[in-house]
């Protein structure tokens, strides 16, 4: 019955959001409430549960994600992004164009949020494509693929970070295992994939055919720009490194592992990127602060998701379900690395959004974790590479894709559909591989 009720929720939640149009908060909070009374939760503890699963989802995340919203604003705006995209194109050449664009949407992926990194960089793919003169998909994809990739393996984007923390899994060791994966899946999903698909002819909008862009004496140096973007991840890996490296009672480890902590590497970014992309070229204080503004506002939505995926979740624990899943799945032969990852490959086909079909993946697996002794990090990575699977048109990201691109429905499901769903297989591969070594 417990499991009956877990498949109605979710069946519920797919219904308000695809069906109804309903807003993903609003249908978190109401499956919520249908969950935990199913189950018999009584009222006053139901309501509790749901309080705590989005307190304690958004603690932690909170500083993370609108820290992150905040750097990644000012890589934008600053030109920062378009520099690193140029200068790679012009290390690279026309010949290998592809793996610059890998390469600029992985930097300029991990420190900005996907929809962000997507409108940001358009312009600059639309203009590669005019003086190039090369199909616009074999052009995008590589791009956009590294951006996928980014946002759903890898912290502080918002569903890996926050399916780390509800695991408990160390961010570091996810960001390193994820990178391990990452790269394959992005070359065959980027790269290797867009070179099958030369029958499909995309179009831009005419609206984008002549964006405006920056010129070299409006942008950073190159060498400033990259090191901003990634200073986040470089804050956190010296610190997990450090870990492996040296011993526990090293007297500068209490310092290194503070820097490295996500939410203080994050803070320490934005302190850096508002004189490096801002005072020390010129800007007013007022002028960055509005960048900071309305980078914050635009993830409003994102974190009220992924709280009401948090109180979804603790519903799940409080009632009671999630240890009755987890009896049932912990004698299935599969692994639960493949467990996580099916799972999360059904809820991304009902509900579409990536987030959404991580974190509650999340709840309802979270005892296989301690219960299996499966490495959370991987956990993490198998939960992210589901969710990015048979992307469809319940998912904004499909739309976002087939309107820039000017495609049809039907070429949309042969190129971004096809993309994703390669990115979020190769992934579970990684994830398994991994699994023997670690």
């Amino acid at each position: 019955m417990p499991l009956l009720i877990v498949v109605l929720g979710i069946l519920l939640l797919f219904i308000l959001i695809a069906r109804f149009k309903l807003n993903a908060f609003i249908a978190f909070i109401i499956v919520s409430l249908a969950v935990g009374i199913a189950e018999g939760m009584e009222l006053e503890l139901l309501v509790k549960s749901i309080q705590d699963g989005i307190g304690s989802t958004l603690g932690f995340l909170i500083m993370i994600l609108g820290l992150g919203a905040m750097l990644g604003k000012l890589v934008a705006d600053s030109g920062a992004a378009q520099q690193i995209t140029t200068r790679l194109i012009a290390k690279f050449g026309i010949k290998n164009i592809q793996w610059a664009l890998v390469l600029t949407g992985f930097i300029v992926g991990i420190p900005m949020f996907y929809s962000v990194g997507f409108v940001i960089l358009i312009p600059l793919i639309f203009t590669i494509a005019a003086s190039t003169r090369l199909p616009l998909l074999y052009v995008g994809l590589p791009m956009i693929a590294a951006l996928s990739v980014t946002h759903g393996y890898l912290p502080p984007h918002p569903a890996p970070t926050a399916i780390a923390t509800t695991f408990n899994a160390d961010i570091g060791k996810t960001l390193l295992y994820g990178i391990i994966i990452a790269i394959p899946a992005i070359i065959v999903a980027g790269p290797l994939f867009s070179r099958t698909i030369k029958n499909i002819e995309a179009t831009p909008l005419k609206e984008f055919v002549n964006p405006r862009i920056l010129k070299e004496s409006e942008m950073p140096g190159i060498a400033i720009s990259i090191f901003t973007a990634l200073l986040p991840i470089i804050l956190i890996m010296l610190a997990t490194l450090a870990d492996l490296l040296m011993p526990a009672n090293n007297p500068i480890m209490p310092y290194i592992n503070f820097i490295g902590n996500p939410a203080v590497a994050m803070l320490i970014s934005v302190l850096v990127a508002i004189y490096t992309l801002g005072l020390a070229r010129g800007k007013k204080m007022p002028e960055i602060m509005n960048s900071v503004s309305n980078g914050i506002s635009g993830i409003t939505m994102i974190l009220l998701i992924i709280a009401g995926a948090g109180a979804l979740k603790q519903v799940l624990i409080d009632s009671g379900v999630s240890l009755y899943i987890a009896e049932i799945l912990k004698d299935s032969a599969l692994s639960p690395l493949v467990l996580a990852w099916m799972v999360a490959t059904v809820i991304r086909v009902c509900v579409g959004s990536a987030t959404v079909a991580g974190l509650t993946t999340a709840g309802i697996v979270l005892p296989l974790v301690s219960a299996t002794g499966t490495s959370p990090e991987l956990m993490v990575l198998a939960i992210g590479s589901g969710s990015l699977m048979l992307s469809h048109v319940n998912d904004s990201g499909f739309w976002l894709f087939k309107e820039y691109f000017n495609l049809s429905v039907n070429d949309t499901l042969r190129t971004w559909t096809v993309m994703e769903t390669t990115v979020g297989i190769m992934g579970l591969i990684g994830v398994l591989i991994l699994s023997l070594f670690i």
